[in-house]
């Protein structure tokens, strides 16, 4: 799994190691400084290099300021490497509830990735011994359920939609229900790309929530936002909202593969205080990782190459 990590972080490896081995070449780092004593333009070369991976404002100050107060080593990339792992590894994903099913409503804008999340995501639980249902409440795009209908056949789950333009609330209804009587392990909820500032889109995520709560008491137990890492820092201003109205729990950040700008991992978990709980880091069906502070920076400083 860890090497999965390293190849579809490839991107952002090559430019942060090289960057950081420009810095330590190039004489920026004096031979022998420690961080108090590294000058000026030592941090602000980390900084811009920080920025340029989009760890973020916030992040990037926290981390400047970390390495500026620590006087005992003066090796800048194990000192990096730590507060990396330190803010990362602050906010852990809560303990899985104890629900039977155990629902999870997966939400986001359109062109994240939501609906191959939902897939990759049954297939990663079907790995692991559970009985996942999918449920196909996205009911504006035809395209999305006949996708998740193949989805679910690959990974031999139960597989619950309804007729074009039906209620969404209503198909999560009967798909949780379904869960409950068949004994499934978990109920996997795709529901429509929606924009953050559609006040009607995001009032119907409530209806579906109160609906499945209904069913099952606490559902939904996980609300998981799908971010498009390749967005990078635009992406958060739109996750902001789903946090203010949906109830999000967890984050899942797609399309790692893509970017050069890994580093936004950081600043989700930095500015929204909301643990990171799947990475997407390739095409392929496995290619859904459980999220692992220390495994994410091993690979963004140990690179395959």
């Amino acid at each position: 799994m860890l090497e999965r990590l390293r190849v579809g972080l490839r991107r952002t490896t090559d430019q942060l190691v090289g960057r950081f081995d420009g810095l330590m070449s190039g004489g920026v780092v004096p031979v022998g400084a420690s961080a108090g004593t590294m000058p000026t333009e030592t941090l602000d070369a980390l900084e811009e290099l920080l920025i340029e991976a989009d760890v973020g404002v916030a992040a990037t100050s926290r981390l400047i300021e970390a390495v500026r107060a620590r006087v005992d080593d003066g090796d800048l990339r194990a000192l990096v490497r730590d507060e990396l792992l330190a803010l990362l590894a602050a906010r852990t994903a809560p303990p899985t509830p104890d629900a039977s099913p155990r629902v999870v409503l997966v939400v986001g804008v359109n062109g994240t990735g939501k609906t191959t999340t939902v897939g990759r995501l049954a297939r990663l639980l079907t790995s692991e011994g559970k009985r996942p249902l999918i449920c196909a409440a996205d009911t504006f795009r035809a395209a999305a359920v006949e996708q998740l209908e193949v989805w679910a056949g690959r990974v031999n789950a139960d597989f619950v939609s309804a007729t074009s333009g039906a209620d969404p609330a209503a198909v999560v209804f009967d798909a949780v229900s379904s869960g409950k009587a068949k004994g499934r392990d978990v109920v996997l909820v795709d529901t429509a790309g929606r924009l953050h500032t559609r006040a009607n889109l995001m009032a119907e995520l409530d209806k579906i929530r109160r609906v499945a709560g209904r069913v099952v008491a606490g559902a939904p137990h996980e609300t998981l936002l799908v971010l498009d890492a390749t967005v990078g820092q635009n992406g958060l201003p739109q996750a902001r909202a789903f946090l203010e109205t949906a109830g999000v729990t967890g984050i899942v950040l797609t399309k790692l593969d893509g970017t050069a700008k890994g580093g936004i991992a950081v600043a989700i978990t930095a500015e929204l205080g909301v643990p990171i709980r799947y990475v997407g880091v390739g095409e392929q069906i496995d290619d859904l990782l459980p999220f692992s502070a220390e495994d994410y920076v091993d690979a963004l400083f140990e690179p395959v190459w």
